[in-house]
């Protein structure tokens, strides 16, 4: 056996064996007990064996017995606010990879809307730095236009050279078609996807909530089902030919998602993310929850919950992404109108994965992980979302039995409608780099 027990209590390792554990990885459908070594110098991981069969003693090995909690490769979220540059008050980079660890991600990659945007080389490489000297890994999308003003194109080039793992302007819609498709022909030639919010301003009068019964309630007009559907159509239609990786992010509604099902079937290139929220709730949950239930696409009936989650089961929805979205109390406090749009979702997203999709039924375990780690992994190019001897040491380990009630959160914000909710899936350790990241 490897160490001792008592190697687990401090003191300078040089490897990590976590024995008994349940490994999960989607990249090669393994499942079953299995003991990891790790070299945290390297931050690989240096063998994979059954359960059961401990290695010979080696010394300065810190020994985990992790009595069959699930090991997955470190969950990746690509669309995270981290607010940095400009509205740390709401989030900086620090404390968005500490909620990240928390909620047992080891890659991330950040939206661009920070002030200034990331559409230049300065600020990218700012985010980047900082984000290099976090924990986990953080990554960062530029902007597809300067200054996201949806005119002129941003140096797509030289902002991929200089790290940028795609293109986006969530947060706002490009309106320009022919700007579009230019962008969409540039970034296939630099092999990176463009990710694109969904929503037609010129449907829409008060944004955050759905147009219906709810709006209704509260004497405001809201967002139509429409302003996504427009949209998602069109730029469909535009990626054709392109030969660009077109992610449709946080899609909402039936219509979107069955638009994406069929253009997948013409179209490889094409993918779209869900968000926890958008799986889990309904705009009824703005009666109850006000604000903390407002965001950009809204919260929609309960047959476009079920469709979202039909796409996951199917796979027209590749991805699991947050849109981690913080904001400060006394933002979300204002009236609802008034109020950012936003929730936070990196330290509930695998708990509410496990509780509506897992325990419901409608995906397995390893279903889950693999659209929460391996499928975004794989459409930005990260080395992530897989677990294999060689590989990086980036991990999760959860029990998926355990409980605990959401709250105490690690990001600077609480803005999210599931504080004080009962939640499956205690996360025990998230690793990155072959380094404990999170222990909870």
């Amino acid at each position: 056996m490897i160490g001792s027990e008592s190697a687990d209590r401090g003191g300078f390792h040089t490897m990590l064996y976590l024995k008994n554990g349940y490994l999960i990885d989607p990249a090669t459908g393994t499942e079953g007990g299995r003991n990891i070594l790790i070299d945290e110098k390297k931050g690989i991981i240096l063998r994979i064996t059954p359960a059961g069969q401990d290695e010979e003693q080696m010394q300065d090995t810190r020994v985990i017995d992790l009595k069959g909690q699930i090991v997955a490769p470190g969950l990746v979220d690509v669309h995270v606010h981290f607010r940095d540059p400009g509205f740390t008050y709401k989030e900086d980079i620090d404390s968005g990879a500490r909620a990240a660890a928390r909620g047992g991600f080891t890659s991330v990659v950040m939206m661009a809307n920070t002030k200034p945007s990331i559409d230049n080389v300065e600020t990218l490489s700012y985010v980047l730095e900082k984000g290099s000297r976090t924990d986990i890994h953080v990554y960062s999308c530029a902007n597809v236009t300067k200054q996201m003003a949806g005119r002129e194109l941003t140096d797509m080039e030289e902002l991929s050279g200089a790290g940028a793992v795609g293109f986006t302007d969530d947060g706002i819609p490009l309106m320009d078609e022919e700007l579009l498709r230019e962008a969409l022909q540039r970034a296939a030639k630099l092999g990176k996807p463009i990710s694109l919010h969904e929503e037609n301003p010129a449907f829409i009068t008060n944004n955050g909530i759905n147009a219906g019964e709810v709006s209704v309630h509260f004497g405001i007009e809201g967002s139509p089902r429409e302003a996504e559907i427009f949209m998602v159509e069109r730029d469909l239609r535009i990626a054709e030919g392109t030969g660009a990786d077109l992610s449709i992010q946080h899609i909402s509604t039936g219509e979107a998602v069955e638009l994406v099902r069929e253009a997948k079937k013409r179209n490889p290139h094409i993918h779209a993310e869900a968000a926890p929220h958008h799986f889990t709730l309904t705009q009824d949950a703005v009666l109850k929850h006000g604000t903390l239930a407002k965001m950009n696409p809204p919260l929609r009936l309960e047959e476009d919950r079920l469709a979202v989650i039909r796409g996951l089961q199917d796979g027209t929805i590749d991805m699991i992404a947050t849109d981690h979205a913080p904001h400060s109390a006394e933002e979300k406090e204002k009236p609802l109108t008034q109020a950012p749009s936003g929730i936070i979702g990196l330290e509930l997203s695998l708990s509410l994965g496990i509780r509506e999709l897992v325990e419901k039924g409608y995906l397995s375990m390893m279903e889950l992980i693999r659209r929460m780690s391996y499928a975004p992994a794989k459409l930005y190019h990260l080395d992530a979302g897989y677990v294999a001897e060689g590989g990086p040491a980036d991990l999760v380990i959860f029990d998926p039995e355990q409980t605990w009630i959401a709250g105490d959160y690690r990001s600077k914000a609480s803005n999210t409608p599931f504080t004080g909710e009962e939640m499956p899936g205690v996360i025990a350790y998230t690793i990155c780099n072959g380094r404990i990241a999170y222990q909870g």
